[in-house]
């Protein structure tokens, strides 16, 4: 498996390897099969889509991903941490959003691969396309054109900017126009923006899809059609800005750039180093929890800092009067003795400390032979559910390409034929 091969990845899979024997999504309380039964095409590539279609697999349904036979598949297969082995074409990007699925791969620019895919789609709950607008209508894969195959379906599409903007959307794009970057970054004059180290556009916008998903599955129990839904990153984008925005949309002030301070609250999301050169982090909301924080650091209540409208306006000088009372715990000394005075803190986790956390380890997902997944999507937990079953890894291109296909009722002749033909591939 590529990501055992990784030096990046040993943190991620060393937690994997401790979490075998454990059922993939969660012991008893986790995601039951609620879809099982149900058939989910994605025409998705990257990460917003397939996270969409991982969520939907997690959840019970048969996820077939079809794949671009003219481009090798998924672009993420290639795309590998330095020092990554290349073995198979899963790289450690693409166990982010692809456990559980089947690989088709199809050229989809022909009239025979076209017909394939209409026969899935003509059978299937739910289809996940991110297609530029207009793209899926010149390949016939549109939702009007399913539609009439298919008029139970759910056509689930993502795209950058919406039907009425032709621009393909791409995440660290969408993170610059949508003010995340912008207001993200070391506080000062001098500063840069800065892009987040996860492709958030594309998450948040998984997650408006998922929940439309959901909610056109729960319609057609009533009315018996399906409908299109979709999303766009944008919109997903700046729907997410929160306070941010409303911020702005009230007063008029600009969100500038701060480092981890909140702009409105303080001490909260501000750095701290401990006795033992360890960074923590304070997330103090309440005149209350300020007290308790004093309290523990042996420090008195400024004047000037009662209150946290006082605190904000004196930020520099309430982060000047803390930090050295600070330096004098361990950063676990310090977490511990705060959290006994219900005072929120944490410590900065790298990744390798992050799955140390329970927490975190339980998400880890091993598959059936102990083989290492990914991390789940579903991060919820449901009462008196079953442990769902293992996952499979991510596929491999064209992996299933034979299987579902004959599944789908194509004579093993006829696949043969298509192989020869170049419209469909199997891997090997």
């Amino acid at each position: 498996v590529s990501v055992l091969n990784c030096v990046c990845c040993r943190p991620v899979v060393a937690a994997s390897m401790a979490l075998r024997g454990m059922r993939c999504l969660l012991n008893a309380g986790g995601p039951p099969q609620m879809l099982a039964g149900m058939k989910v095409v994605e025409l998705a590539s990257v990460l917003a889509g397939p996270s969409v279609g991982q969520y939907l697999g997690e959840l019970g349904a048969e996820v077939v991903k079809v794949e671009n036979s003219r481009t090798r598949g998924d672009v993420t297969r290639t795309w590998r941490l330095p020092g990554e082995a290349a073995a198979d074409g899963r790289s450690a990007y693409f166990h982010a959003a692809n456990a559980g699925k089947k690989s088709v791969a199809v050229d989809a620019s022909s009239a025979a691969g076209v017909a394939l895919l209409h026969r899935l789609a003509a059978t299937a709950d739910v289809v996940i396309a991110s297609y530029k607008p207009g793209d899926a209508e010149k390949l016939r894969l549109d939702y009007t054109t399913l539609k009439a195959l298919n008029p139970r379906l759910v056509y689930a599409k993502i795209t950058g900017y919406g039907d009425a903007n032709p621009r393909a959307g791409y995440d660290a794009v969408v993170q610059a126009e949508s003010g995340f970057q912008y207001m993200n970054g070391a506080a000062g004059d001098g500063s840069s923006p800065t892009k987040m180290p996860v492709a958030l556009m594309d998450l948040l916008a998984a997650h408006q899809l998922k929940q439309a998903v959901l909610l056109a599955l729960w319609e057609r129990d009533r009315t018996g059609l399906g409908r299109e839904v979709q999303t766009s990153l944008i919109q997903a984008g700046v729907s997410s800005l929160a306070n941010q925005a409303t911020a702005y949309l009230k007063t008029g002030a600009v969100p500038q750039r701060m480092g981890s301070d909140h702009p409105s609250i303080c001490p909260y999301g501000s750095l701290f180093v401990s006795a033992d050169e360890k960074l923590l982090t304070l997330a103090v909301g309440s005149d209350k929890q300020y007290a308790g924080l004093c309290a523990v650091l042996g420090l008195d209540v400024l004047p000037e800092h009662t209150t946290n409208p006082l605190r904000v306006a004196n930020r520099e000088s309430c982060k000047a009067y803390l930090t050295p009372a600070i330096r004098t715990f361990t950063r676990a000394a310090l977490l511990a003795a705060l959290e006994a005075k219900s005072v929120p803190a944490g410590a900065v986790n790298a990744m390798d400390d992050v799955f140390q956390i329970p927490e975190a380890r339980a998400l880890v997902m091993d598959g059936r032979d102990g083989e290492f997944c990914g991390v789940r999507q579903i991060a919820s937990r449901y009462s008196d559910g079953d442990a769902a079953p293992p996952m499979s890894p991510p596929p491999r291109y064209g992996e299933h390409t034979r299987e579902v296909l004959a599944e789908a009722g194509v004579p093993p002749g006829d696949i043969d034929a298509l192989v020869l033909q170049g419209v469909v591939t199997v891997s090997r």
